[in-house]
């Protein structure tokens, strides 16, 4: 770690949230004469590259200034009136929990736009899409490093717009009406989340998520945190998204473009369960247990209810669609976030945590390598990838990808091993830490229904490896038929935007330490209302 100032660490941390915007300001100019390259397109994704470069040079070294030594206390805080007679402040800041978000969103999003510069989306000027990306970035940090409930919802909000036409401008088959549908189902959520968000504000005086995380809903009765939980809990259940609230991203992540799923897997779904972190559990901790065994069994219900999902896509004859099995598995992995979010106990909510990371490392891997899939084939049709050859009625004995372009099919293995939990990778520590805060609940809740829950969700676990082994089996191994193309490796920008992600998963994997250690100390005093 290096020793930095409070105010260079400010500036830092300002830098994450404006700095997108300013580049996608400047991304809408034309580019100056000496930097066109090529081409106008060129400069603008050149530029997407270079703005979001330097935001996760911002966030590496905020995250070497940040004392480790005490991840519970805000570092790196802003706090400016901003609309005095609201109480409405800019307040800034990052703890334990919200800095490992900070650096994947920006790692994320550069990656994004690597990915982007060499392999543009199809669609129109590239120009807008820079800009939207920027947009999206800006609003996705603001949510994690924002401590004003009004600037979180503003932030929450702002990324609608941009994902919404990212999937309606850039997206594949059906993105008019997944576009559609993710907005109206966030917007309505989010409606509700605001009523919620009001409530807190004007029962408890005051809108700041420092104060009210360290009263601990002492100034606010229990029927008040009720409602309150019931109205903002919904506006985090869709985007999280929750079962039954999660319809529109099967569809979302069907339609997107690769960077576009990448994002919304990686980074956009986290803001929903941040906010239960952040908000509901030390806010409003006597509504929250009220509704832990409810959220508990909708998890575990999502849990089951996406693996299931994911092995009817995968099973012979299904033409079931690689991506869309990849978005619903998200919400069977989402499903053990909030599991561990429902326990309220330390072990479940580090649990909670550290699959929030793990999946966007992984599933953002995997849809990485899906788009790339795709891009070679013409297909992420199960059926047709397990039959390369010309013949329909040939067995469908695998793609043979492993003999096709063996560092793609290896790398498509590792994600999926990966994503079902292998232990020595990241995805194993969060849903095992998740089921151990399950086995033994925070006080008042009951501990029956929680070993419950944890038998379904360690049952889950299974049905997990078991349709990935399944995908495995049919994309990567087989005898390669003589009459299949040939395909294309991995290429040198994809090692580039795929690297550190297998890198991450790897070292997360082996070493959990570095990130529990992060959230646990901030996890401990959220819990206990900011008196430890």
């Amino acid at each position: 770690m290096i020793d930095i100032s409070e105010s260079v660490m400010q500036f830092l941390l300002a830098f994450l949230v404006v700095g997108p915007l300013l580049g996608a300001a400047t991304a809408l100019l034309p580019a100056p004469p000496g930097l066109k390259g090529t081409s106008p397109d060129q400069a603008v994704l050149r530029h997407g590259v270079t703005v979001t470069g330097a935001v996760l040079i911002a966030a590496i070294v905020l995250a070497l200034g940040f004392d480790h030594d005490q991840p519970s206390r805000m570092q790196a805080t802003t706090d400016i009136s901003w609309i005095p007679a609201l109480d409405v402040r800019i307040h800034l800041g990052t703890d334990g929990i919200s800095l490992p978000l900070l650096v994947l969103t920006a790692l994320l999003t550069f990656l994004s736009a690597l990915y982007t510069y060499f392999k543009p989306p199809t669609g129109p000027s590239p120009k807008a899409f820079v800009a939207l990306l920027l947009v999206l970035e800006s609003g996705t940090l603001a949510a994690f490093a924002v401590l004003d409930l009004i600037l979180f919802f503003l932030a929450f909000e702002t990324v609608l717009i941009p994902m919404y036409f990212l999937i309606a401008r850039w997206g594949g088959e059906g993105r008019a009406e997944a576009a559609w549908k993710f907005i109206l189902y966030t917007l309505l959520g989010s409606v509700v989340m605001l009523l919620g968000l009001l409530l807190i504000g004007i029962k408890a005086g005051t809108f700041d998520m420092v104060a009210l995380a360290t009263d601990n809903g002492r100034s606010l009765t229990v029927s008040v945190q009720v409602i309150a939980v019931l109205a903002i809990g919904i506006g985090l259940a869709v985007k999280t998204p929750m079962w039954p609230l999660h319809s529109w991203l099967p569809d979302a992540h069907t339609a997107a473009p690769t960077v576009g799923s990448v994002l919304l897997a990686g980074v956009l779904l986290k803001m929903g369960t941040y906010g239960f972190v952040r908000i509901l559990l030390p806010v409003a901790p006597d509504g929250f247990r009220t509704f832990a065994p409810y959220l508990g069994a909708f998890a575990v219900v999502g849990i089951i209810y996406g693996s299931l999902a994911c092995l009817a896509l995968a099973k012979e004859g299904a033409k079931g669609d690689l991506k869309r099995l990849i978005a619903y598995s998200s919400v069977g992995h989402m499903g053990f976030v909030l599991l561990g979010i429902a326990t309220m106990t330390p072990t479940g909510v580090n649990g909670a945590l550290f699959a929030n990371i793990a999946h966007g490392l992984v599933t953002g891997l995997l849809f990485f390598l899906v788009g790339g899939l795709k891009e070679r084939t013409g297909t992420v049709d199960l059926d047709t990838l397990a039959r390369p050859s010309s013949d329909r009625h040939a067995p469908a004995t695998g793609a043979a990808l492993y003999g096709r372009a063996p560092r793609l099919g290896g790398l498509l293995a590792f994600g999926a091993v990966a994503s079902l939990g292998l232990p020595g990778l990241a995805g194993f520590w969060g849903e095992m830490l998740a089921l151990f805060g399950a086995f033994e609940p925070a006080a008042g809740l009951s501990r029956p229904a929680f070993l419950t829950f944890m038998s379904i969700g360690a049952f889950g676990t299974l049905l997990t490896a078991a349709y990935l082994l399944i995908v495995i089996r049919r994309v990567c191994m087989g005898a390669k038929p003589q009459q299949a193309p040939a395909l294309p490796d991995v290429r040198g920008y994809e090692f580039a935007a795929w690297t550190p992600l297998v890198v991450l998963t790897v070292v997360t994997g082996l070493w959990p330490g570095a990130l529990i250690g992060l959230t646990d100390p901030a996890v401990q005093q959220l819990l206990a209302g900011g008196t430890r």
